[in-house]
C-alpha cells in the first residue's frame, strides 16, 4: 500500500491556481491532464477574428486536457474560471482515470451531435443536464459560446423555455 501511494504522489502533483490563471496556451508543446478537485476550468480556442469558442467546462470531478497535444502543439487554451485545486500529470490518456475519461468522451460525443442537429433550446437543456452545478458560476456569454449561439439567442431560448414550462 505504501508503494502505491508513493507512485500516485509521483504521478500526480497537486496545485492551487487563482481565477484567471492560464494553464495552457495554444501552441504549447508540453501539456498536462488536469483533474479538478475544487473549482472550475474551461477550455477554449480563439479564431482568426479573435472570437473565443468554448470547447468545454470542467467542474469538480472532471478531467481536462488537450488531446491534440499528444501529436503536436496544443490547440486549446485552458483557464481557471475560479480559484481551483487541481491534480496534474503528463498528458498520457492511456493511464488517465478511465471512468473520468469515458465520462468526458460521452459528453463531447453528445455535444457534437447537439451542435449538428439541435435547436438553441435543446442545446441549453442539454447544457443544464450536463453541467447542473455551474450555471450560476459561468457568465451567460460563455454559456452562449459553448452552445454555439449568440448571447441574444441564449436569452431568447431561455425565455421561450420559461414560457413553455408555464403552459
Amino acid at each position: 500500500m505504501f508503494i502505491c501511494s508513493n507512485i500516485i504522489t509521483i504521478l500526480l502533483k497537486k496545485i492551487t491556481v487563482k481565477k484567471g490563471s492560464i494553464l495552457q496556451r495554444k501552441g504549447d508543446v508540453s501539456t498536462k491532464i488536469y483533474s479538478v478537485e475544487k473549482g472550475l476550468l474551461r477550455t477554449y480556442s480563439i479564431d482568426k477574428k479573435g472570437k473565443e469558442h468554448i470547447f468545454m467546462f470542467a467542474p469538480e470531478g472532471w478531467l481536462v486536457a488537450d488531446v491534440s497535444a499528444i501529436n503536436g502543439p496544443a490547440d486549446l487554451f485552458i483557464e481557471a474560471m475560479e480559484d481551483s485545486e487541481l491534480l496534474i500529470r503528463d498528458n498520457d490518456f492511456v493511464h488517465a482515470n478511465p471512468i473520468a475519461l469515458i465520462k468526458r468522451i460521452a459528453v463531447l460525443q453528445k455535444r457534437a451531435i447537439m451542435l449538428m442537429s439541435a435547436t438553441a433550446i435543446e442545446r441549453y437543456d442539454s447544457f443544464m443536464k450536463t453541467y447542473p452545478n455551474i450555471v450560476q458560476r459561468v457568465p451567460q456569454k460563455m454559456i452562449a459560446s459553448y452552445l454555439g449561439i449568440t448571447p441574444e439567442a441564449l436569452s431568447k431560448a431561455k425565455g421561450d423555455q420559461i414560457r413553455a414550462t408555464k403552459k
